[in-house]
């Protein structure tokens, strides 16, 4: 059953809009998804969230299985009930944690083997337990376990991650057993057209209620990475929501809805606003710098987020400096009415058919986010 409805399309570019509907709630695409790696979105509580625009957040399978486990969620209600949410979920696989832990990690057929982070202690994921965990935790959309490259990447190790990630894909559609969910298949081929198509293939052959397109945001650039996923969206059912993981930057989303993309997940609003670095829309202001000791200006004079209507520059400046943690919650609130307030804007563009050349020029000013942005660790 499609659970997604095409809206309108814009007549000079792939860009869209739509409707997702879930058990908790319809979805109104091109969307962006807050991440709440553990079953939170650092220091931001639900109805902030849902202050700034947030439809929809993401939960880590990963985390999530490590602590509280899946047996607690469960006893607890389900992860709508943890983590005080009545609105749609997406669960990722796990999936990301193979390359973002590495060093912590063995691959083989059967799927992946952790030392755990936390504890060190062994654990494993496979394309069976991703299903079963995430069909437990109770999202409303769930993902399949896949190999994320990094990038450079040597092409042979490239070729086989994509075969196991379209063997794992099999074996994920099978073990699928909540209907309530949709489930998400994703390609992967890093930079390399021709895998990016043979995966896409082959993931469609299988089936899913929705495609992802993985391996990306992970050291390629901006341009590689938008030749990337202008090409795979080409690849993907029209009728079938499209979502690029992990991007990004604001640049980023708006060049890859103008290809066809529908959904994105990024920590960069939170990760960025706890180190005191915040989106405007005339560029980044980090507000450590003494030159806002005394600034009685707001992050940013027309944002109606709560942060921007009660405090000053200073005051966050210096909340910062004491460690006091409000600092860093401002900001993230302001960061995250940023991203949702550009898809508004986005959505808006599409509907009254002038968002290509809109985006053309958000595109240009926004790149300045994408060589001034703090990669500190979530």
């Amino acid at each position: 059953m499609n659970r997604f409805q095409l809206i309108q399309k814009d007549s000079n570019c792939p860009a869209r809009t739509g409707l997702l509907k879930t058990p908790h709630g319809d979805i109104n695409t091109p969307v962006f998804m807050p991440v709440g790696t553990g079953g939170a979105v650092k220091g931001i509580t639900p109805e902030q969230l849902r202050e700034t625009g947030a439809e929809i957040i993401l939960g880590n399978t990963y985390h999530l299985m490590l602590r509280p486990g899946v047996d607690a969620v469960e006893k607890i209600g389900g992860l709508h009930k943890l983590t005080a949410w009545n609105k749609p979920i997406l669960t990722d696989s796990g999936g990301y944690q193979v390359f973002s832990l590495a060093a912590l990690t063995k691959i083989d057929e059967n799927g992946v083997q952790f030392n755990s982070h936390v504890d060190g202690a062994a654990v494993s994921l496979t394309p069976r337990s991703a299903m079963e965990i995430q069909n437990r935790l109770g999202a409303d959309i769930i993902m399949c376990l896949d190999q994320c490259t990094p990038y450079p990447c040597d092409e042979s190790f490239l070729k086989e991650a994509v075969e196991r990630t379209i063997r794992w894909a099999k074996m994920c559609k099978e073990s699928h057993s909540n209907e309530n969910q949709m489930l998400f298949g994703i390609v992967q081929g890093g930079i390399n057209l021709e895998l990016r198509t043979y995966c896409a293939e082959k993931i469609i052959e299988i089936g899913f209620d929705g495609y992802a397109i993985g391996g990306l945001s992970v050291g390629e650039g901006h341009e590689n990475m938008i030749k990337t996923v202008r090409h795979t969206a080409e690849q993907l059912p029209a009728d079938l929501p499209r979502y690029l993981m992990g991007a990004g930057t604001p640049a980023d989303i708006i060049a890859a809805v103008k290809s066809g993309i529908d959904m994105f997940d990024c920590v960069m609003p939170t990760r960025n606003g706890r180190n005191a670095y915040a989106f405007t829309e005339d560029g980044p202001i980090r507000l450590r710098n003494s030159s806002h000791t005394t600034d009685t200006q707001p992050i940013q004079n027309d944002c109606r987020c709560y942060c921007c209507r009660n405090f000053s520059r200073a005051a966050i400046r210096h909340f910062f400096n004491i460690g006091e943690m409000l600092g860093p919650i401002l900001v993230s609130i302001h960061n995250l009415m940023f991203y949702q307030n550009m898809m508004r804007q986005i959505k808006e563009q599409i509907k009254n058919g002038t968002f290509s050349g809109w985006a053309d020029e958000k595109i240009e000013k926004y790149r300045i986010f994408n060589s001034k942005t703090d990669m500190a660790e979530q």
